[in-house]
């Protein structure tokens, strides 16, 4: 049988905090007798002395002390499921993870944080970031319950919910010193295939990792980010696809150069993705919100300015 009683650790913790007992049972609107029984009844059930009382005034025994230090943990993992269980009931989630693609900067939904906040609901937000499939991945295996930029297509086999957020065009480029870069246009697959690509990799866990741009055969260079990309590709040691808009400052100051594709790439589209059956509140405040044109637009506005080069 349980011989511990949350109502004794707070009389202990009031006790503790006000400095008497008399001052306890006044900030807890008792009387002085009731905070007294409950401590002797502690000290009946656990069969320690909690106080000392030879002095003028009762303080704790050690034992007292390593009560009131591990019951306090007590107190506040209670009070902590109290609010859970409360958000549960209101439809609030506890946790809302939102997972951003690699091509998504953060910052972006920095104002839609503070708006969030200010529902004053509780629930913690944690952002991570997925790269291409692993944005599909994230919500299959539930480590996300909102993707922000996941690419293509959803996998069929999943209840995927998703709202097309944009299209980012896609370029072939290679630095003036990459061998590719005086070859005559349009480039073939043969001609690419036996050149280094670079691309960011896939953090799928459990779907099949997707790839884009990169030949059968061809050598890749794998990197955590399209900044890291980037910078390789205006380094001339590997070739691939970047965004336009990502590519067009180094396409003006000639440290990259556009080569044509036999076989052009098709834009990709970029969605806000969830799981169709998830209804809780602030999952679907951050859909209401992310659905809108002006987010739409503020989201693809952030790429063309995404992860400038070291």
């Amino acid at each position: 049988m349980l011989r511990l009683s949350l109502e004794a650790l707070q009389v202990l913790d009031a006790i503790d905090r006000e400095g008497s007992f008399s001052a306890a049972a006044e900030a807890l609107h008792r009387v002085p007798s009731a905070i007294t029984y409950i401590v002797q009844k502690l000290e009946q059930d656990l069969g320690v002395q909690i106080f000392d009382r030879s002095g003028h005034r009762a303080k704790l025994t050690q034992a007292g002390i390593e009560l009131l230090i591990e019951g306090r943990h007590l107190l506040k993992a209670a009070t902590a499921l109290e609010s859970r269980i409360k958000r549960a009931a209101s439809g609030w989630e506890t946790e809302l993870t939102i997972a951003l693609d690699t091509v998504v900067p953060t910052p972006v939904i920095f104002p839609l944080l503070e708006q969030f906040y200010q529902q004053v609901n509780g629930t913690k937000i944690r952002l991570t970031h997925e790269v291409f499939g692993g944005s599909w991945d994230a919500l299959v295996e539930g480590r996300a319950q909102l993707v922000i930029g996941a690419p293509g297509e959803s996998p069929s086999e999943n209840d995927l919910a998703c709202h097309q957020i944009g299209q980012i065009d896609f370029i072939f480029c290679v630095a003036p010193t990459h061998a590719l870069a005086k070859v005559p246009e349009p480039l073939l697959a043969s001609d690419i295939m036996w050149h280094r690509s670079v691309a960011v990799a896939d953090s799928s866990r459990q779907l099949a990792p997707r790839s884009s741009g990169i030949l059968p055969g061809q050598e890749t260079l794998l990197v955590p980010d399209m900044r890291t990309k980037l910078t390789a590709q205006l380094a001339g040691i590997a070739c691939g696809y970047l965004p336009r808009t990502l590519a067009e400052p180094y396409l003006q100051s000639g440290r990259l150069i556009r080569k044509e594709i036999n076989e052009k790439r098709a834009n990709a589209h970029f969605n806000l993705a969830w799981k169709s059956k998830e209804e809780g509140k602030a999952l679907q405040w951050w859909i209401e919100q992310l659905s809108t044109p002006y987010w739409c637009n503020k989201i693809m506005e952030s790429c063309a300015l995404l992860n400038q080069p070291y």
